[in-house]
């Protein structure tokens, strides 16, 4: 059955004549009749009474109206979903976060920007590691990940960069240092030192440690902290200090001060990370969203 058919039918239907049907499709009246009688041929039923003045539904014709109206929706429908993923503007993104990034002010300013510009995609996100956001785009469980790099598995992924976001001192309340606004990191070296373990995060664990390392100091390593977001409350019980993202500041856990960090300090760089050779338009415009959101964020001279 040809899809036509259907149309031609519900044409037909609604303006109870052949003759009007066939002006409004642009079609000559005898293939519009040849098409409708096919139709009831192949469905084995009369759909029309031929009347003196045009026709009139069948009481078949009646029952079946609805459900040809129902699939020429449905097949309009899949037209504008098919042709809106092909322009980026329908379907849905899994986005993995990597830990802490969440609490980056500028992440829900680019989503709230992509969704204006795409109201029928849905997006769904997770929040977890570096390796298991890595393992969740070989697996094709999520779409696109902002990370933190690098990581042990990078194979068959499209890394570019995104951002290299301060970091900042944590100390608990009462620290000696605490009424310093800037503080350099040989400053600590007494002091233990709260780290996720490297596996959750190898390029930001060592490049805390390597900043150490250029201050002239060796750690001392304390307490672990199950993941990046959760160093703050151990800082905070007095467990020791630490060196965290600036976006970390968000967490109001009451015993904690934050301190700028003299050279050198590290920088928690994140980047986004794809399947290499995907090109799903819908997945290259939240991208390219996220790169130009998080350059004027890093950037403020870009917006002027």
């Amino acid at each position: 059955m040809d899809i036509r058919q259907l149309r031609y039918f519900t044409a037909v239907a609604k303006q109870g004549s052949i003759t009007r049907a066939a002006k409004q499709l642009g079609i000559e009246q005898p293939p519009l009749s040849q098409q409708i009688r096919q139709l009831e041929n192949e469905l084995d039923v009369q759909l029309f009474e031929r009347q003196t003045r045009g026709v009139a539904l069948t009481p078949t014709g009646k029952a079946l109206l609805p459900r040809a109206q129902a699939i020429l929706e449905l097949q309009l429908q899949f037209l504008i979903t098919a042709r809106g993923m092909a322009r980026g503007e329908a379907g849905h993104i899994r986005l993995g976060l990597a830990g802490a990034v969440p609490l980056l002010p500028i992440i829900p300013s680019a989503i709230r920007a992509f969704r204006d510009a795409a109201p029928d995609v849905t997006l769904s996100m997770e929040e977890s590691n570096t390796p298991a956001l890595c393992a969740a785009l070989h697996a094709s469980a999520i779409d696109v990940a902002i990370i933190r790099p690098s990581a042990p598995d990078l194979s068959r992924l499209t890394v570019s960069h995104l951002l290299d976001e301060p970091t900042v001192i944590a100390l608990p309340h009462g620290h000696p240092l605490s009424h310093h606004t800037t503080l350099s990191l040989d400053m600590l070296a007494h002091d233990p030192l709260i780290l996720f373990p490297r596996e959750l995060g190898p390029g930001f664990h060592d490049a805390i440690l390597s900043a150490y390392q250029r201050a002239g100091v060796t750690p001392k390593l304390g307490q672990q902290a199950p993941q990046i977001a959760g160093i703050v409350p151990l800082v905070a019980a007095g467990f020791g200090v630490s060196v965290v993202p600036d976006s970390l500041r968000q967490i109001h856990a009451g015993g904690v001060t934050f301190h700028t960090i003299s050279e050198p300090a590290p920088y928690a760089t994140l980047a986004i990370a794809v399947r290499e050779g995907e090109n799903i338009p819908v997945i290259t415009s939240f991208t390219d969203t996220l790169r130009e959101h998080f350059k004027k964020w890093e950037n403020p001279a870009v917006q002027q």
